[in-house]
C-alpha cells in the first residue's frame, strides 16, 4: 500500500540514538552508530521522531510501504520487558569508566520518573546507558561525579529526566554543571514529568 512514512538520511545522521528513544512503537533502531528504520510495519506515520533529531536527518515520504501492524508493536513490546542494557543504574554505585559508556547516550533520571511515566523504558531506557539517584533521599551532589563520567568518557549525548516537584531540581542542577564543568559540547536535553504520569511540554 502506498502510505506515509518516514526517512532516515544516514549522512545526517549523528548517531544521537535521539529518534529510536523517541519512537515508541520500536521501528527505529541504531545500527552501527546511525539510525535505521528496520521495521516498516512499526512505524505509524505519526513523526514522534522527526522533532527528536537534532540533524533533520528525518522527513517523512509517500511510498510503497506495509500497513501500520499495531497488534505486532503491542505484542512486541510485551514480549521485550526490560530495555536496561547495564548495571549498575545508581548515581553512586556506578563506576567512573565503563566499556559501556563509550559511545554512550546517557540518561540521567530521577529514580521516580520510572514509576510515574508508563512508558518509560520503551521511551528513555531503550538505547541509552542509565544513571538514576533521588537528590533529595541520597547523600551528598552528584555533579562531581557526572562530571568525572562525562570527562572521561565519549558521552554522545545526554538526556536528563526529572520530575516536575522542586526536589528534582537537584539531579538537573548536578546534570548541567556537570556537563558544564567537563568542557565538552554535547548535545543535551530536560525532560519533566508530571506528578500524573504525563510528560510536560
Amino acid at each position: 500500500m502506498i502510505r506515509k512514512i518516514i526517512k532516515i538520511d544516514a549522512k545526517k545522521c549523528n548517531g544521537c540514538g535521539a529518534c529510536a528513544s523517541a519512537c515508541h512503537e520500536g521501528a527505529i533502531q541504531m545500527i552501527d552508530g546511525i539510525a535505521t528504520l528496520t521495521r516498516e510495519d512499526y512505524c505509524d506515520g505519526l513523526g514522534d521522531c522527526l522533532p527528536a533529531c537534532p540533524t533533520n536527518a528525518i522527513s517523512f515520504e509517500e511510498r510503497e510501504a506495509p500497513a501500520y501492524n499495531e497488534e505486532a508493536v503491542r505484542k512486541a513490546k510485551m514480549q521485550k520487558g526490560s530495555e536496561l542494557s547495564q548495571w549498575p543504574i545508581q548515581i553512586k554505585l556506578v563506576p567512573i569508566n565503563a566499556p559501556y559508556f563509550e559511545g554512550a547516550n546517557l540518561l540521567i533520571a530521577a529514580d521516580c520518573t520510572a514509576y510515574a511515566y508508563g512508558n518509560f523504558h520503551s521511551r528513555f531506557i531503550r538505547n541509552h546507558i542509565t544513571l538514576i539517584g533521588c537528590p533529595k533521599l541520597d547523600e551528598g551532589d552528584y555533579a562531581e561525579k557526572l562530571t568525572q563520567i562525562i570527562t572521561n568518557n565519549n558521552i554522545k549525548s545526554l538526556t536528563i529526566v526529572r520530575m516536575e516537584v522542586p526536589c528534582c531540581g537537584g539531579i538537573e542542577n548536578a546534570a548541567r554543571r556537570a556537563l558544564q564543568a567537563s568542557g565538552k559540547f554535547i548535545p543535551w536535553q530536560v525532560v519533566t514529568v508530571k506528578t500524573d504520569g504525563q510528560i510536560m511540554e
